[in-house]
């Protein structure tokens, strides 16, 4: 299967993954709580299923690791060079409170970087796609796709961030705030799930600084999709993420539009 074949096959697996998903937000549902608090509905579990069904049907079967499987051996995984990373619906928490901030995301991993993702909206009928190997990314909603472009930053203009509806804190104020000091007043944006990272994508935000916990697959497919669109996302020193780590977690870390401005030096410790 050719790259350009792939992206397609990808985008309509996730769009059934999504409509799986709205099958279940449209009825009264059941959560339940998961060994590490965090909720899971049916609607997690009928994405899982096929989004796996559907990699698994692809030629040559790649490994799969989800947040709705177990999670491999390090010994294992770590001697895999291209794999499938997904989050079949991330932003739990959003669908629950039903305000549609919530995403399927797909990655395909090579080499422990990100290099193809699909990020899916069911409750907007819309996707997100980046292919960082030939440097395209779109958005696709109703009337058709969209070429999507990180934007370059611009002085005069007033600074966007986005933000995690549930997370951040006090920390994240404090980093804003310092941040205003030195780049003028910050217009902050507060969304769930991966649509963060593409918002900064398609030009509607400058950076999304993450203080509070996320894993591997709740960003990897929007990475792929800012990193095609011109962007990048780095610790707080300015390194790569790094993927298919002992620990599945994520560092702290910056999601920006313009990688060619210091955002190092401009960042405050908090």
């Amino acid at each position: 299967m050719d790259r350009m074949q792939l992206r397609e096959t990808l985008m309509q697996l996730v769009r059934k993954a999504g409509v799986a998903i709205m099958t279940v937000y449209a009825q009264d549902f059941g959560v339940e709580t998961k060994a590490d608090d965090s909720p899971l509905t049916e609607a997690d579990m009928s994405s899982h299923r096929v989004l796996v069904a559907g990699l698994e049907a692809l030629s040559p079967a790649l490994p799969i690791i989800s947040e709705e499987s177990g999670l491999v051996d390090f010994a294992t995984r770590q001697r895999w060079p291209r794999y499938w990373l997904i989050d079949p619906l991330d932003g739990t928490k959003e669908f629950i409170a039903k305000n549609g901030e919530f995403t399927v995301n797909v990655a395909l991993m090579e080499n422990g970087r990100p290099t193809l993702g699909c990020v899916g909206v069911p409750a907007q009928d819309m996707l997100y796609v980046g292919d960082v190997e030939r440097g395209v990314a779109e958005r696709i909603d109703a009337d058709g796709a969209h070429a999507i472009k990180a934007r370059a930053m611009r002085s005069g203009r007033p600074v966007a961030a986005v933000a995690s509806r549930r997370h951040g804190g006090e920390r994240l104020e404090l980093l804003l705030k310092a941040l205003e000091t030195s780049l003028g007043a910050i217009e902050l944006k507060n969304v769930g799930s991966a649509l963060k990272l593409c918002l900064v994508a398609q030009g509607d935000a400058d950076l999304y600084p993450r203080l509070g916990p996320t894993s591997e697959w709740d960003i990897a497919a929007a990475e792929a999709v800012l990193v095609a669109a011109g962007g990048a996302v780095t610790t707080f020193d300015g390194a790569p993420l790094q993927y298919n780590k002992l620990d599945i977690l994520n560092p702290e870390f910056l999601a920006v539009a313009d990688p060619t401005y210091d955002w190092p030096n401009k960042l405050p410790r908090v």
